[in-house]
């Protein structure tokens, strides 16, 4: 897999930079990591990236919100990470529960960039 540029939002620093982190070792640049649903979209504005790890439920707004926002503008592939059920708007949303291994996120990440090839 080619490295991307990866923006994070996770509301909790410490899972911001163990995503981080992981996404590092797989060979992938994190270009942001944004704690709040306006963070977020912002900086998806501003820097464009190939690909969102995101958490559904922030503690200011909501991430499925925020990509639901962001996705108005064009496509970019994403995954959503939660402690509990995510009501996504798409049937095609990949979710990944926590805890997670490493294996299991590039296998999310691997099906994200599956349906944007469909696009």
């Amino acid at each position: 897999m080619k490295a991307l540029r990866v923006l994070v939002v996770e509301d909790d620093a410490l899972n911001g930079l163990f995503l981080g982190e992981m996404l590092a070792e797989m060979g992938h640049v994190v270009c942001a990591i944004e704690a709040t649903e306006a963070g977020a979209v912002a900086a998806a504005a501003q820097l464009g990236p190939d690909l969102m790890i995101v958490d559904a439920q922030l503690r200011d707004g909501s991430g499925v919100t925020a990509v639901e926002e962001i996705l108005q503008t064009g496509f970019i592939p994403h995954v959503f990470v939660s402690g509990a059920r995510v009501r996504a708007v798409r049937s095609d949303a990949v979710v990944l529960h926590k805890p997670f291994r490493e294996v299991d996120l590039a296998q999310a990440i691997q099906r994200a960039l599956a349906v944007a090839a469909s696009f």
